[in-house]
């Protein structure tokens, strides 16, 4: 799952959405030199790789973008699936996901000193193209692909991958609904206090 997801996943708890945020940029036992909230976050964001990458249903998205999309498949599956989290953003949240969005920019700006490089990097990017919104558009997404395919130092084609995925738009819509309503369920069973 992509930034989107992983927020959404962990509850209204800041400290754990900024945990999950960035986990990615936390190597090995790291995490334990964060505060318990973040440390909660990360150890999640770890739980959800493993959780996704081995559902059956994501394998079957990948499956499909794989003959073009090579060892990039999974990259983008994570980002399309929060293009459909993001557009029916209103069916899984209360709050809008504008307030949602600039809410947790605006937290993530006040822990600044506790980011790791990589999420530093990234921050102004993500703030000032608005990534969490603008994943609720095909035009955003293809943005967004388009950007990953520029910063790959290997040859990609993600740049191509939502001119596949419109063709088969209801399908992968579709498996995503099965697919996170089925990770929704075993991240609750996990952390029933992020209700």
């Amino acid at each position: 799952m992509n930034y989107l997801a992983h927020l959404h996943l962990s509850g209204l708890n800041k400290d754990v959405m900024l945990g999950n945020f960035i986990a990615d940029g936390i190597r090995g036992q790291r995490y334990l030199d964060y505060p318990t909230g973040v440390q909660k976050g990360i150890l999640m964001h770890r739980w959800i790789d493993h959780f996704t990458d081995h559902h059956p249903i994501v394998r079957l998205s990948k499956k499909r973008l794989f003959p073009s999309q090579g060892h990039y498949a999974p990259v983008v599956v994570d980002m399309m699936y929060d293009h459909y989290l993001a557009k029916n953003w209103n069916q899984f949240c209360n709050i809008p996901l504008e307030q949602y969005a600039q809410e947790f920019y605006t937290y993530l700006e006040q822990n600044s000193a506790i980011l790791p490089k990589r999420i530093l990097h990234l921050k102004p990017y993500l703030i000032q193209q608005n990534w969490l919104l603008t994943y609720a558009t095909t035009e955003g997404l293809q943005r967004a692909l388009k950007g990953m395919h520029n910063r790959t130092s290997h040859h990609s084609r993600m740049d191509t991958a939502v001119a596949e995925i419109v063709i088969d738009y209801d399908i992968y819509h579709s498996e995503f609904n099965a697919f996170y309503k089925s990770l929704t369920s075993q991240v609750l069973k996990k952390w029933p206090d992020l209700k």
